[in-house]
């Protein structure tokens, strides 16, 4: 069981009152960040934010071709949280650059969400 923590609280906070999420894809529109996780080996993260200010702070040194997309909360509901649990990759909550961050399994993160979904 995920731990609800004051991170991924505020994220599921601001997600349910903008419907949307970030992530950062880069100039192709092909390609989106993931990283490495922090906890297990040979595990990636996919760093998504629940506003755009904190996406777009990252867009930086290694992300500087990045761009701040926003994904809805549908979309991503319906296509990513499938195909990122299929490949194994843990979504980083309102990651934050040089620190240890939340990750979720991305089914965990769909349940919690759900409910907060706009009818």
């Amino acid at each position: 069981m995920t731990e609800m923590t004051p991170t991924l609280e505020s994220f599921i906070n601001n997600v349910k009152q903008s419907q949307v999420v970030w992530g950062l894809q880069d100039e192709t529109g092909e390609g989106w960040v993931v990283c490495d996780s922090s906890e297990f080996e040979a595990t990636d993260v996919m760093p998504l934010w629940s506003e755009e200010a904190q996406a777009k702070s990252h867009c930086t040194d290694e992300w500087d071709g990045y761009q701040a997309i926003a994904i809805t909360l549908e979309e991503f509901l319906e296509f990513w949280v499938s195909d990122l649990n299929d490949d194994g990759v843990l979504i980083g909550v309102d990651w934050v650059a040089d620190q240890d961050c939340q990750e979720v399994d991305p089914i965990v993160l769909a349940t919690s969400l759900v409910g907060v979904e706009k009818e």
